[in-house]
């Protein structure tokens, strides 16, 4: 995917960093465009580049069209050298893979979840599973960073998830320590919702775009996507759409207050509601609504109108241009459907007016995509390239 979240270098013309920012801001360029553009002397520039090129930071890719005499090389960053360890866990799922800095995801392992699961059960597993997907790619020698995204807020600081509503056995459970131990990189820790609204955000190629994200499973969770970078708000809840109360609804939530539009509406409540036909998972669910069974389907309907509503509130507050819809529930075509028409009925006429409403192009892979787009923005920014070039 092409780099639509370019960063202007805060250090001096001559830092490799801003070398490397010069080029995310301008493109592919030849040398010569690239030293009248920093103002460094020749022989400083071809210093820096030959450290990039070392540090697999810069390559060449292709030769400028020429009227006459030797054509010029092409340089640009480079994104496809180096590779990330993605995952998303989430309460029935967990996904593990490898991409490279564009967000190509090159392996990928998806393995449904037990209740109750906790991160001692989970995340070995995890890095057993990438470490076989980079030796089976040839790419150990490779890594760059890692990513990993989960339900709830997460403490940036100490990398701890603090309150994943779904996953009560991951609370003030550390995350980002045992993944850079066991791998021996630096992690990114992201809420799965704006892991998802940042792969989106890359699929979309439109640096400018707001973009909304909305994830339903067992759980329901909203991210944003503003400026380019995911929006976490003040405390790190931003998009905690789940636990916003419908009103004169008494539904017990998993969070411990009453009415909240996840017990209602998410996988979980699915199930509740479907349990006296013998429903017991979210996959019988699904099964149900696929097989187009009309109770479900109903169900999955209602289920999207009451998110609708909640959002219609939160569209017209940010006016994104772009809605996507993911998550195993998210997708079903009823649940999406209920979603839509609410969304637009019940929003800000000029919010709802030409807003792009629709299921996550990505589909299943949208937040290992977020993931590994955010590794980058990481492995790329200016001082950690300084820190590398230094080391």
């Amino acid at each position: 995917m092409d780099d639509v979240n370019r960063r202007t270098g805060t250090g001096s013309a001559a830092s490799p960093g801003n070398v490397v920012a010069v080029l995310r801001d301008l493109g592919p360029v030849t040398r010569q465009q690239l030293q009248q553009h920093l103002g460094l002397s020749r022989a400083t520039l071809v210093e820096r580049l030959d450290v990039l090129a070392r540090h697999r930071l810069v390559t060449t890719v292709g030769l400028r069209a020429s009227s006459g005499g030797r054509p010029a090389q092409l340089l640009a960053v480079d994104r496809t050298s180096r590779v990330a360890v993605v995952g998303a866990v989430g309460a029935t799922l967990v996904s593990v893979g490898v991409a490279d800095l564009r967000g190509t995801v090159l392996a990928e392992r998806t393995e449904r979840l037990p209740p109750g699961h906790t991160p001692d059960d989970v995340l070995p597993w995890l890095l057993d599973t990438a470490r076989d997907q980079l030796r089976t790619l040839g790419r150990q020698g490779d890594l760059a960073a890692a990513g990993l995204a989960v339900p709830g807020q997460i403490d940036q600081r100490t990398g701890i998830s603090v309150m994943p509503p779904t996953m009560t056995a991951w609370r003030d459970q550390p995350l980002r320590t045992p993944l850079a131990e066991g791998l021996s990189v630096d992690v990114q820790l992201e809420n799965d919702a704006n892991a998802l609204a940042y792969g989106e955000y890359l699929a979309a190629d439109a640096p400018r775009a707001t973009v909304l994200g909305v994830s339903v499973g067992s759980g329901i969770g909203a991210g944003v996507v503003i400026g380019g970078r995911p929006h976490r708000g003040a405390t790190g809840c931003a998009g905690e759409i789940g636990h916003i109360r419908i009103e004169d609804r008494e539904e017990r939530c998993t969070c411990g207050r009453h009415g909240c539009v996840a017990a209602l509406a998410s996988g979980t409540a699915l199930v509740r509601r479907l349990r006296f036909d013998g429903v017991r998972t979210i996959p019988d669910v699904i099964r149900r609504v696929s097989t187009g069974e009309q109770f479900a389907s109903d169900l999955a309907h209602e289920a999207g109108r009451l998110v609708g509503t909640v959002l219609a509130t939160v569209v017209t507050i940010l006016n994104p241009d772009l809605v996507r819809v993911g998550g195993e529930i998210g997708s079903l075509p009823p649940f999406l459907a209920g979603l839509t028409s609410t969304l637009r009925e019940q929003a800000h006429e000029v919010a709802a007016r030409g807003l792009d409403i629709g299921p996550a192009v990505l589909g299943e892979r949208a937040q290992l995509v977020g993931l590994a787009g955010l590794a980058a923005e990481a492995v790329l920014a200016p001082a950690a390239v300084d820190r590398l070039a230094a080391g």
